[in-house]
């Protein structure tokens, strides 16, 4: 009986004690190594945004420690590169509808294929490829000079097409982006 209430005792006392333990406040993303943006462009008067993490060199080489070959990538850091578009697109001539999506990268020496997948919302380790919507090839070229922050940009080629480019270390990739 005595070592029922003592189980019962200490049950309870552990039941307090983890109610009060104070519920840890998010995570500010502002103080993380890796840097958070927006990359955006306007076509058609409908906007297309990448929510990114931009991740540092730091002495580390693209294609071996960052952005492996032969890897897919989830195209910066922590959390999954998210694509949202307002207008139905033509991504490198693959047709990608309006909506939430979420952009790995596979690179290599040659040519680097972006991924558009269908999952969202997920960390950017955790790639589904049974989400592909589709992979497009990505044409490769070489910076002036070195880029030490992975970012993403759009050229903006007039009002319904656009280039999306992804820059780091001495490589700039990018694929042709137009509304139908």
């Amino acid at each position: 009986m005595q070592q029922k209430r003592l189980a019962v005792g200490v049950s309870l006392f552990m039941l307090i004690a983890g109610l009060a333990v104070p519920q840890q406040p998010p995570q500010d993303k502002s103080k993380r190594p890796s840097p958070h943006e927006t990359a955006s462009v306007t076509l058609k008067g409908k906007k297309i945004t990448i929510d990114y993490g931009r991740p540092f060199l730091k002495g580390r080489k693209v294609g071996q420690e960052l952005a492996p070959f032969g890897k897919v990538w989830r195209t910066g850091a922590d959390e999954a590169t998210a694509l949202n578009t307002e207008i139905d697109l033509n991504i490198g001539g693959m047709k990608v509808p309006a909506g939430s999506y979420t952009l790995y990268t596979l690179p290599s020496e040659g040519t680097w294929k972006l991924i558009i997948n269908k999952q969202t919302g997920q960390w950017g380790t955790k790639y589904d490829e049974s989400q592909d919507l589709g992979r497009v090839d990505m044409k490769k070229t070489d910076l002036p000079q070195s880029v030490e922050q992975f970012t993403i940009s759009f050229d903006k080629k007039g009002e319904s097409a656009a280039d999306l480019n992804l820059d780091w270390e001495n490589t700039r990739v990018s694929v042709a982006l137009k509304v139908d």
